[in-house]
């Protein structure tokens, strides 16, 4: 099971507890859990290698082990909405279980550059104006109207969001 969303509750009367949305990463199936304090849970033993994506063939992305160069297929259902983040020559973490990615891990923040931008209007600008862009990946997303196509921009992984341009 990975960990996919929790919230730590503290009611006036009564014990601590943490409700959380966990993912079972074989199958892909989302539960409901919530743990009491100084509950013990057991610990699944991941191997994690770090790797570079490198391509996607077809459905599958393929990425080079950094160690031993060995190459990997990983299925669209492990990379889930990392794909939106995922360019060439990328290097992150993957996690593997018995021999089978079950989870990738991006960097904080990507690099990427803007494929698509409608030109900014001008007028007003003090209300923080914001313009939908498509990035290389085909991610669309909200940034600034002085960035346009061709520039760099950074995003924050975990929450989609523009940070700078670059």
């Amino acid at each position: 099971m990975r960990i996919v969303e929790f919230q730590h509750v503290k009611p006036g009367k009564g014990a601590a507890f943490v409700r959380t949305k966990l993912k079972n990463v074989e199958t892909g199936q989302v539960v409901d859990k919530t743990f009491r304090a100084g509950e013990k849970v057991e610990e699944a033993v991941l191997e994690h290698r770090k790797m570079q994506f490198l391509y996607k063939d077809g459905d599958n992305n393929i990425f080079m082990d950094s160690e031993n160069y060995e190459q990997v297929s990983v299925p669209p259902e492990v990379v889930g909405e990392s794909a939106d983040f995922l360019v060439e020559n990328q290097d992150l973490s993957v996690f593997m279980r018995n021999g089978k990615a079950v989870t990738i891990e991006l960097p904080a923040a990507v690099r990427l550059k803007v494929a698509k931008a409608e030109p900014g209007m001008k007028g007003d600008t003090s209300s923080g104006a914001t313009k939908p862009v498509t990035l290389e990946t085909g991610l669309v997303l909200h940034v600034p109207l002085f960035v346009n196509e061709g520039d760099g921009v950074k995003v924050d992984t975990r929450t989609g969001r523009y940070i700078e341009r670059v």
